[in-house]
């Protein structure tokens, strides 16, 4: 399980309510990335998933769903990441829609794919803040002691920090990265093109691109050569 993440520099990140054509896809899926994460914070289906899952099939790249919605979960991915959103004000989104999906589901989870990831929202504007009420007003020595919990009181593989459509503060990213000892840091937010790619990724284990890919393929493409090299 971490042995498939730990090498990864650059993830685009799909969401399934976004229609991508064959062409597009076959650019971002051939681009040299370490993964293909699909997700997103709304209007995700099992009929959307399924579609874009076996899309992506089509190649070789690592192929993981970020579950957000227990009625879109697809069989057939490599990995599972499971978010547990640290800074929600709703509990619901830490352990609640957890404990609902193994009490439901338990007998059938491949427990062996799954990846735990403990999320700190930073963009109150964005729909994952409003959806789990994150208190994102932290200074970066808070979002630090959000990550340290992740890291070292509940062992989580993977911290995320998300900034969701807009860039955010790399000096808070960087407090934050410098705080972990164990987990992995990924960083998801405004990266559109070579120059953010580069800076992000100067602070961090992972960048997950994702609505570049929408706005501008060409730059969102750019962002896999600027930290390759």
């Amino acid at each position: 399980m971490m042995q498939m993440i730990m090498p990864w520099r650059h993830v685009f990140k799909l969401d399934p309510d976004k229609g991508i054509a064959d062409e597009a896809l076959d650019a971002v899926c051939m681009s040299g990335t370490d993964a293909v994460m699909v997700g997103g914070s709304s209007g995700v289906t099992f009929d959307n998933t399924v579609e874009l899952l076996s899309r992506i099939r089509r190649y070789e790249v690592p192929c993981v769903l970020e579950v957000s919605d227990l009625e879109a979960i697809v069989p057939g991915f490599d990995l599972y990441m499971i978010p547990m959103v640290l800074n929600a004000s709703d509990s619901a989104w830490l352990v609640g829609h957890h404990q609902r999906a193994v009490e439901e589901y338990g007998y059938m989870i491949p427990w062996e794919l799954l990846v735990p990831e403990g999320y700190i929202v930073l963009n109150a504007d964005s729909t994952v803040a409003r959806l789990t009420g994150a208190q994102t007003q932290l200074d970066a020595a808070g979002a630090a002691a959000y990550a340290q919990v992740a890291d070292k009181l509940m062992s989580l593989p993977v911290v995320y920090v998300e900034y969701s459509g807009t860039f955010g503060d790399m000096e808070t990213v960087r407090h934050i990265h410098r705080s972990l000892n164990g987990a992995k840091l990924f960083y998801g937010g405004g990266i559109k093109d070579a120059d953010s790619a580069r800076q992000a990724a100067d602070v961090c284990d992972t960048i997950v691109v994702g609505n570049a890919v929408y706005e501008d393929l060409k730059q969102a493409l750019l962002t896999v050569k600027a930290i390759k090299e």
